[in-house]
């Protein structure tokens, strides 16, 4: 199970722990991603994605999972994300 957000490329990232003395030992920031299922109003259905606490701030900033998807760039995207994202384009034009 991959830790990276479907919709913001968001990944685990690598440090350092230093302690008092300053010794540093190798640690990982894994990022807050949840399952969660969000609904996209323009073709009437949810999708389940993995999606960071961050991002999910920043899809009920924007409005929803279609503005969301349709303001971000794809080479953020996960592949399921891009999917969807295209699904809505053709929603939109056909409405």
């Amino acid at each position: 199970m991959a830790r990276r957000c479907e919709l913001t490329g968001k990944g685990v990232q690598a440090g350092n722990n230093v302690s008092h003395a300053h010794n540093k030992s190798r640690r990982r920031f894994l990022p807050n991603v949840q399952e969660v299922r969000l609904m996209s109003d323009m073709l009437g259905r949810s999708f389940s994605l993995k999606v960071s606490a961050a991002a999910l701030r920043s899809v009920e900033h924007n409005g929803g999972l279609d503005n969301f998807l349709l303001k971000s760039r794809d080479e953020n995207l996960s592949l399921q994300a891009r999917r969807v994202k295209r699904d809505i384009k053709k929603a939109t034009v056909a409405a």
